[in-house]
């Protein structure tokens, strides 16, 4: 928690950082303000900072799965790949469960665009990333 959070933190002030240069450069070259910000400024940041922590979310997201990874890796070091790999598809026999027929319209189907945004893999990848691992 306190790695993730780090990053988020360091992320994040490139992103206000860039979007305030860029904001900078749009506001003095586009619409020519000489002295202060003028809207050029303050409309260039904030669909930057939109944007850019969109793209620093998918940057952290990505650090949080290859964490993942990594947890399995240790747990198998630690207990035997078979018992984790057990492990896993136990857990994931818990999450197969079918939405209610009245919230079924608003239940997310993740594609590979949703993946960017999840913080775990999914069970799959990491049964097939511990099968993939070398013995030790």
């Amino acid at each position: 928690m306190v790695t993730l959070a780090l990053i988020q933190g360091v992320v994040n002030t490139f992103v206000i950082f860039l979007s305030r240069v860029i904001g900078s450069i749009i506001d003095k070259a586009v619409f020519r303000s000489e002295r202060g910000y003028g809207p050029g400024y303050w409309i260039t940041v904030m669909v930057l900072e939109v944007l850019f922590g969109i793209l620093a979310s998918v940057i952290v997201m990505w650090f949080s799965r290859r964490r993942e990874f990594r947890a399995d890796a240790g747990a198998a070091a630690l207990e035997g790949k078979d018992a984790m790999i057990s492990a896993l598809l136990r857990l994931g026999q818990g999450t197969e469960s079918e939405l209610p027929a009245g919230m079924k319209a608003m239940g997310i189907k993740g594609g590979k665009a949703m993946a960017l945004f999840s913080t775990h893999p999914t069970i799959e990848a990491r049964v097939m990333a511990l099968e993939n691992l070398k013995d030790r």
